[in-house]
């Protein structure tokens, strides 16, 4: 389960479950586009797909190296998403990768 820290998201690791804000890279593995992590705690990596079966009207999060955002996919490109945040709060594209389904 994640939890609010600061700014962030904070995830946690799959092997040792510790709890911290993970800012992931792209990568590529076995020919897919993935986003790659680590855990600073017990030095476990692992990857999450980039997400391909993202629509227009999904209810998104954004990982940012300055914050986590909620929000929802307007526009939806190869390489990029439009999010509008709640109410229409802010409006911004972003990486693909740093899209997840919400």
């Amino acid at each position: 389960m994640s939890r609010s820290a600061g700014a962030h998201t904070a995830d946690p690791c799959p092997r040792c479950f510790v709890e911290a804000v993970r800012h992931g890279s792209p990568s590529t593995l076995a020919g897919r586009d993935v986003v790659r992590y680590g855990c600073d705690h017990c030095a476990h990596t692992w990857t999450r797909p980039v997400e391909d079966d993202l629509e227009v009207h999904d209810v998104v999060r954004v990982d940012l190296p300055e914050a986590t955002l909620y929000g929802t996919a307007c526009q939806v490109e190869p390489d990029r998403v439009q999010v509008r945040g709640t109410g229409g709060a802010w409006l911004l594209w972003v990486e693909r990768w740093r899209v997840i389904v919400y």
